[in-house]
């Protein structure tokens, strides 16, 4: 009777698992699930919807270098805007970021703009854009500047959780030479992600985005640790 208890449990449990363990995996497979490159997307739907604007060109390296300012930040929210707001140094653009991405110094151009938020909960790109990184008359004079011709946005949470960081930079290099990598391979920089690189961000920084997966697995472990028992 226990071992059928035991068996009719287990399968309750593995069969409420299979529901949103395959949606997340269909999820997660797709390319374009990187909250950086929808990032991008919306700021460029943005761009074009006003008469003079155009979409922006999506330069990997560039959104490499966005997700080491983030990372230079070292979860510190407070440090992003108000009084006690703080940016990186210049100089370690091209002294960390740039080696840390494998970015070539000699192709680093200059930043014609920058967005950055932070923010304890994590939210959907197009609620991050228009909620946290485009609040006032400013930013949006930073977003259709035409003095822009590419963007990079890298997107990251402390630890593999909150608080999560958004930060978009933007360039007037040349897509097809500007912030280009060496062997013209794009690096991995985990955790977090960043925009163009074809990399539908890390497996771990998806899954913390559904913390009820975390009840359900230890659920279905507990059942098949109880059923090795009888």
């Amino acid at each position: 009777m226990a071992s059928i208890s035991c068996c009719a449990l287990a399968c309750i449990v593995l069969f409420y698992v299979s529901v949103p363990v395959s949606a997340h995996v269909e999820f997660s497979e797709k390319v374009t699930d990187n909250p950086a490159d929808k990032l991008v997307a919306e700021l460029n739907s943005n761009r074009t919807a006003r008469k003079g604007s155009s979409a922006l060109f999506n330069n990997p390296g560039l959104a490499c270098i966005a997700l080491q300012y983030i990372k230079a930040y070292g979860g510190d929210c407070d440090s992003v805007g108000g009084k006690n707001a703080k940016k990186p140094p210049d100089a370690e653009i091209a002294e960390t970021f740039a080696p840390n991405c494998g970015v070539e110094v000699s192709s680093l151009a200059p930043f014609t703009g920058r967005l950055l938020g932070c923010q304890s909960k994590y939210i959907q790109p197009k609620q991050a854009f228009s909620d946290i990184l485009v609040t006032n008359d400013k930013a949006l004079e930073i977003v259709h500047n035409s003095n822009h011709s590419e963007v990079g946005a890298g997107v990251s949470g402390a630890d593999g959780g909150g608080p999560y960081f958004w930060c978009v930079l933007f360039s007037n290099g040349k897509g097809n030479s500007s912030f280009a990598f060496e062997g013209g391979v794009a690096k991995s920089t985990r955790p977090g992600c960043y925009s163009g690189a074809n990399d539908d961000c890390s497996g771990s920084y998806s899954f913390f985005r559904h913390p009820r997966l975390w009840p359900i697995l230890v659920g279905a472990f507990i059942v098949m640790s109880y059923a090795s028992l009888v």
